[in-house]
């Protein structure tokens, strides 16, 4: 198995190294920006107690190296490697006197594979110098050392800069020694080239799951060598298995509010366990496994690696419980945090637990929720809920609501009966929409509008549309009271892709294409499918309107579906 040393090394740490960059790195390249926004970053990071032996630092990207003979190769991080480089110098040059640093050692492979070229390179980085007028040198014959000497100039413009600013070397020079860190990645990976082509393009990218891997898989973290391999597999296993688990949608998206973009999706659990907040710092969540690794012990593996298990473990068995998974799925997607729920499965029984998931629930549903409208923030979580409890409530279901489409198809509010406020623009969907209208209309008892509708379409007239589409919306909402249009009575939960498709399509033309697409595969929540089936009025003499008593009827069984939720009862 490769080898990974990965640690946490300071910058005065690095002063006695000496690195080679290999001719498959490209040359350097970093921008007068990019240099000043590493010695803002350095200037302005604030140390903080962390507790009472430690304090806080300066993380940087992770630098990948492998050793060769007395040097390191650097397969990874040679642009901030060269930054330092220039620092150090410069602090050496222009503030230490005769009493300097150790300076870092950097030699360079050239695609031309000239030993001359390499001992120049050498040679130039350690004589770049701030000429007695106060100015730097810059080198237009070659391209590296065009970029490496404008950096150093760039340095000195931002010394000079920010010595009005109160400005304090010796701070400075302790921040960029002691108080800023790599994150030091050596490994024994034989093929550096498909390493660095690996991380470069992305496939493999050094996040904190990578790095937090490689700590728990070094082979120096167990006591008895003889069973290091299998320790190793064994976790390396387990690691892989919650990784494949975690990448069926289903599962991911039960357990993320919104969606969660992740290149490596274990690192959900890791970011949990570390309490990483919103605003954090890159690698927060590897330095903090770092610290649980201070003493390298087979003893802090095992116990950091069965919390991982615990979390996953835990989450799994959500999933696997229908009730739970409902439940705490609905939670989560209305912004409870999971770490709170967690925390509450581990310190409660199981009787307990679904207790305080049932009164988390309770709190989201409002007694009151018969007066919620289209605008109301609570009216999706409650029509969530109804559609949520309406398949619990069937216990020989099997099926399952859909978080993952729910959230990747942007599910939200639709009106049962059109909003007038919509109506078509363009002429096409001026006769799609009158067309369809027409195949509901009973022509025998309504043969005027009908004449009117046919009229309209074989002869476009812009300016009468307005007045026949208040004709045929009266028509279809006959016993509606306009004020309240957006009341939760006349609203239902649909994807976003549906709903666009029907838009201010009326009732009956809407209740065509969601049998249609029902009939096609297509999800649809059961509450709205039941909804324009009329499967909540007992009594069903026509399907072509939506009135009052349908809503009268819909706002009962929305009453007795969420009454377990309900304070007053």
């Amino acid at each position: 198995m490769i080898e990974k040393n990965i640690d946490i090394k300071p910058i005065s740490e690095l002063l006695n190294f000496d690195f080679y960059i290999p001719k498959y790195q490209r040359g350097y390249r970093w921008t007068e920006q990019q240099v000043e926004d590493l010695l803002n970053d350095i200037t302005d990071f604030q140390l903080n107690e962390i507790n009472n032996t430690e304090k806080s630092w300066y993380c940087l990207q992770p630098l990948v190296v492998k050793k060769k003979g007395n040097a390191f190769e650097v397969i990874d991080g040679q642009q901030r490697l060269t930054t330092i480089y220039l620092i150090g110098h410069y602090i050496n040059e222009m503030w230490r006197g005769k009493d300097k640093d150790p300076e870092i050692t950097l030699s360079y492979e050239t695609r031309d594979k000239s030993h001359e070229t390499q001992s120049r390179s050498y040679d130039f980085l350690k004589k770049l110098v701030v000429n007695k007028d106060d100015s730097v040198d810059i080198d237009k014959d070659n391209i590296d050392f065009f970029h490496i000497s404008t950096a150093y100039k760039t340095i000195h413009t931002w010394v000079k800069e920010n010595k009005n600013k109160d400005f304090k070397k010796d701070t400075f020079i302790s921040k960029f020694l002691n108080d800023t860190k790599v994150i030091w990645y050596e490994t024994t990976e034989k093929d550096t080239i498909s390493m660095f082509t690996r991380i470069n393009i992305g496939k493999i990218p050094l996040t904190d799951a990578e790095l937090i891997k490689a700590k728990f898989l070094n082979s120096s973290n167990f006591e008895k060598k003889e069973t290091v391999e299998l320790k190793q597999l064994e976790i390396a296993s387990e690691w892989d298995n919650i990784e494949y688990s975690l990448q069926n949608p289903e599962f991911w998206y039960f357990l993320n509010e919104n969606e969660n973009e992740l290149d490596t999706r274990i690192e959900f659990i890791l970011d949990l366990i570390s309490n990483k907040p919103k605003d954090a710092k890159k690698h927060y969540t590897f330095i903090h496994f770092n610290e649980k690794f201070k003493n390298y012990t087979e003893h802090e593996i095992t116990d950091n690696w069965q919390l991982i298990r615990n979390y996953f473990l835990t989450f799994q068995e959500w999933f696997n419980d229908r009730k739970l998974y409902h439940k705490i799925g609905f939670l989560i997607t209305n912004g409870v945090k999971i770490n709170e729920l967690y925390n509450l499965s581990q310190t409660k029984t199981k009787i307990e637990f679904k207790q305080e998931l049932h009164e988390k629930i309770s709190v989201l549903i409002p007694d009151d929720f018969e007066d919620l409208t289209y605008k109301d923030k609570k009216t999706r979580s409650v029509l969530l809920m109804f559609n949520i409890q309406t398949m619990l409530e069937n216990e020989l279901e099997s099926s399952r609501f859909p978080f993952d489409r729910y959230k990747n198809e942007k599910w939200d509010i639709e009106h049962i009966h059109s909003v007038q406020e919509e109506m078509p623009g363009s002429e096409k969907h001026q006769k799609d929409w009158l067309t369809n209208a027409n195949l509901f209309i009973d022509h025998e008892k309504n043969t005027n509008l009908s004449n009117e509708i046919t009229s309209f379409i074989e002869n476009s007239n812009d300016k009468y549309f307005e007045t026949l589409y208040l004709k045929i919306l009266d028509y279809f909402n006959e016993n509606q009271k306009h004020d309240d249009i957006n009341d939760i009575s006349n609203l239902c939960l649909l994807d976003y892709k549906t709903n666009r498709g029907y838009g201010n399509d009326v009732f009956p033309v809407k209740r065509q294409k969601i049998i249609d697409k029902d009939k096609s595969g297509t999800f649809i929540p059961i509450g709205t499918k039941n909804v324009f089936l009329k499967y909540y009025s007992p009594k069903v003499f026509q399907m072509t309107f939506w009135g009052e008593q349908e809503r009268l009827d819909y706002i009962k069984q929305l009453n007795k579906t969420l009454n377990p939720y309900l304070k007053i009862n």
